[in-house]
């Protein structure tokens, strides 16, 4: 099998006069698992700057950033496991943000409402960002392998955008 030498072209070789088109935000998908320790949430913050800066949405970064840093925080703070999985998306001109950890559901069930109560309540900046922003969040078990916590929030783009005007 012969492979025609323009198939594959190194980065030394590519064409250097196309011009930069930057990510729209309809492509905006990504995850990145992180260790459940005290510098995650700080890592989180820079990946999710990253990240929305390349795909045209500096526009929302604050609310979306404060977001990822309270999930993070509390999957830290909150879970004993050591990995947490954070996905950042953008849909139907909304940023969603989810954060999976290992933390395990609890029986009886009444143990499990008082761990969801603790996270709610360690979440009370959280729910202001996204009520400012007109979106919505929530926390209940994880659908992967093994179980967990998720926790995520909707942020509609419009209410992220009015929310960083507003410099609340």
């Amino acid at each position: 099998m012969r492979l025609d030498a323009m198939s594959c072209l190194s980065p030394t070789s590519a064409p250097v006069d196309t011009p930069f088109a930057p990510a729209r935000p309809e492509d905006l998908c990504y995850g990145f698992t992180l260790p459940a320790g005290p510098r995650s949430p700080g890592v989180a913050r820079a990946v999710s700057r990253t990240i929305l800066g390349a795909h045209g949405l500096a526009e929302v970064t604050e609310p979306v950033v404060q977001v990822v840093s309270e999930l993070t925080t509390s999957a830290y703070r909150l879970s004993l496991t050591k990995e947490m999985y954070v996905s950042l998306r953008y849909r139907d001109s909304a940023l969603r943000v989810a954060v999976h950890d290992g933390h395990p559901r609890h029986t009886p069930s009444r143990l499990g409402a008082i761990c969801v109560l603790n996270r709610r309540v360690s979440l009370r900046l959280l729910d202001e960002v996204v009520r400012a922003c007109r979106g919505e969040w929530g926390i209940g078990g994880d659908r992967e392998p093994g179980g967990g916590t998720r926790m995520w929030a909707v942020l509609p783009r419009a209410g992220a955008r009015a929310y960083q005007r507003a410099g609340t």
